[in-house]
């Protein structure tokens, strides 16, 4: 982990409400699929957790959803040619394994991105079967990066564009064709609610990224506290993002 200064190549809307934003630096350290980083906004106190979407050497982008005033003043204040403070890496991201040879991967809502750098890891090695969920059509973004799975299923709430319903109605409607070794799923809890139940007694390892508010990044604030099932407390930022679906309360 690292605090950097990098420079601000490009920060675009890429559909109704959500952002993309690249940033490079000569210092920019190794990033594997599922960390995150902590950006610095001029003018409040606390960063903003944002998941790599894409790692190129020197160039990382993110991708962020408008929710509030920080994350609008990220899309406004920051354009080509401006510093901008990043802390990173953070998290323990995703891991596949050697003997997974076939991994599904199921998204919704801006936790696609953190899955296009799975895809981006392992398409060349691993069979990558793409569920990915969004609202409506106008909502579908990135779809280019995507396309690098083996399979790719849009899916929509409206039925706008591809499959009609959610990602893990898709997904499981099509996982005795797969019979995939391991699902990594990012989304909204109720998603991954869904995708816990209709996994139970299936006896395939599932690993999931939580989306929390943070305070600090690195494990100090427990701002991001989420409950074992087990009992006891493990801090999202910290000890996940990533966890095994089991592990945690949902």
């Amino acid at each position: 982990m690292r605090e950097l200064t990098a420079t601000v190549l490009e920060n675009k809307e890429i559909a109704k409400g959500i952002y993309s934003l690249t940033f490079a630096s000569e210092e920019m350290p190794a990033v594997r699929a599922g960390q995150f980083v902590m950006v610095e906004i001029d003018g409040f106190p606390l960063r903003r957790p944002i998941a790599v979407c894409k790692a190129e050497g020197e160039r990382l982008t993110v991708c962020y959803r408008l929710k509030g005033e920080g994350t609008r003043r990220l899309s406004s204040r920051y354009s080509r040619g401006e510093k901008i403070s990043v802390l990173l890496p953070l998290g323990n991201g995703f891991f596949v394994a050697e003997e997974e040879k076939k991994v599904a991967i199921v998204g919704g809502g801006v936790g696609i991105f953190p899955l296009i750098s799975v895809i981006r890891a392992y398409a060349e090695s691993k069979e990558i079967y793409a569920y990915m969920g969004f609202r409506d059509r106008a909502a579908v973004c990135m779809q280019y990066e995507m396309q690098r799975a083996k399979e790719l299923v849009i899916a929509t709430d409206d039925g706008s564009a591809g499959y009609r319903g959610t990602a893990v109605q898709a997904f499981m409607e099509d996982f005795g064709r797969v019979q995939p070794d391991v699902v990594l799923a990012c989304g909204p809890l109720p998603m991954l609610r869904a995708l816990k139940n209709a996994m139970a007694g299936r006896n395939v390892p599932v690993y999931v990224s939580l989306e929390e508010r943070m305070g600090c990044g690195v494990g100090a604030c427990l701002v991001c506290v989420c409950d074992l099932t087990g009992g006891g407390h493990a801090r999202v930022c910290k000890d996940g993002p990533v966890f095994e679906i089991g592990e945690v309360e949902l």
